[in-house]
This record gives structure tokens, sequence and C-alpha cells, in this order.
């Protein structure tokens, strides 16, 4: 048998890309990353719309929120992934017999690609009568609410820290308004040292408040996720 005597191994595998013309080299190293991106791959293999879908599974498979029949509000929800894996595990499409049938709105600022098994609003949730529209469209009250919404990066560290926790904090209080007692919120922060008073808030509210980074989020990333369960009403 012959050997392998080039001195490269595993890593030769990975796809590798010019730096084009016109092309910065950030942009170049985010398109290797996606290219050599596990996540990436299995989201395309399942149906996903994104990487991102791997974090609420993960998050689920530990905390088990998503269960059959409960109703939950997808903030920010484009491009869609977490709502394709809530109207999954809910059972939003009553595909698992026996099983209680659950329901799924997604809210975003711009129009989402329809989401079989999904109910897509295009509306701001921080607007004045957001939460009373949600609970309208699903008579009654949320058994989740999530949230993988970032404002827009500014470039600046600590400005986006503070940007996304305001942003999550705003989240929570819809939360508050929408949410069945027992409920639970899901959302994304990015460690900073800003979200103390987030923090305090949501264990006023909550009977566990848990800090979780999900094997899916990148390693690089300063993001992790807050999991609140058992809402106190």
């Amino acid at each position: 048998m012959a050997r392998n005597t080039s001195g490269r191994g595993q890593r030769d595998l990975k796809v590798k890309v010019k730096t084009a013309r016109g092309r910065k080299l950030s942009s170049t190293r985010w398109l290797q990353r996606q290219l050599n991106d596990p996540y990436v791959k299995r989201a395309r293999a399942e149906g996903y719309r994104g990487r991102a879908a791997f974090k609420i599974l993960e998050l689920d498979d530990r905390f088990r929120f998503l269960v059959p029949g409960a109703r939950v509000v997808d903030l920010g929800c484009a491009p869609g992934g977490w709502c394709q894996v809530a109207v999954r595990r809910v059972n939003a499409l009553g595909e698992r017999k026996g099983k209680a049938v659950g329901r799924v709105l997604g809210i975003d600022l711009q129009e989402v690609e329809p989401i079989p098994g999904a109910e897509i609003h295009q509306l701001d949730f921080m607007e004045d009568g957001a939460d009373e529209k949600v609970k309208a469209w699903l008579a009654g009250k949320a058994d989740v609410v999530m949230s993988d919404m970032a404002a827009a990066s500014s470039g600046h560290k600590q400005t986006d820290h503070l940007r996304i926790i305001a942003l999550c904090e705003a989240a929570a209080h819809f939360a508050f308004d929408v949410l069945e007692q027992g409920g639970t919120f899901v959302a994304k922060v990015l460690a900073g040292g800003a979200e103390g008073e987030l923090q305090k808030l949501l264990k006023q509210k909550f009977a566990k408040v848990a800090n979780v980074k999900p094997p899916a989020s990148r390693s690089d990333s300063s993001e992790k996720f807050v999991v609140a369960t058992g809402f106190r009403g």
C-alpha cells in the first residue's frame, strides 16, 4: 500500500477561497468560513434557512420548551430558521398523530418568505399595541417568546453590546406582556458587562434563568443565549 509522504493531513480538505479583485480580505475570510462550516452544510442538507436553526435546536434539546401544543412567538424571525424548528417541534402541522398541535407566530420588520406551519406577520414588536395584536392572532397568550435578533453592527464592540442588550430588554418586556404563566423566554445577548440589569430583571420574573453558549454558536463569537423558564406572571 502506498504511503502518503506529502506531510499534508485532513486540513487539505478545507475549501480555500482566493481573494478576488474588489473583495475585502474580511469578506474572503467570512466566505471561506461559511464554505467550511459543518453547520452551514447541515442546514442545507436538512432544509433549514440558516445555521442559526441549530442554536435553537440545541437549546431546546437541553431545556425542552418547544413541546407539542406550545404557542410560540419568534421575534425578528427572518430568515426563518427558528420558526422552521419550532413548527416541527410543537407539531404545528399536526403531522405527529396523537400529539397536541401547536402554533408558531413569526414577527419581523421585513417581509419573510412563507414557512409551512408558521404564521408570519410584518410588524415592529416595539410599536404601541403590538402585544395586543400578537395575543389576538394567537387567540390567547404565548408559551414561548424567543428572539435571535441582533442590532445592526456599528463596528464598535461596546456600542454593539449596548444595542443588543437594549434590544433584548425590549424583547423581554414584550414577553412579560404576552407570556402565559410558566412560559419561557429565550434571547440572544452579547457578553460584554452591561447585561447585569437584564439578568436581574429576568430573575425577578422567572423561576430559573440560565446563560448558555450552544455548540452551534461559533467559538470566536461573543454571543450567548439567555433561557428564562417558569414565568411568574
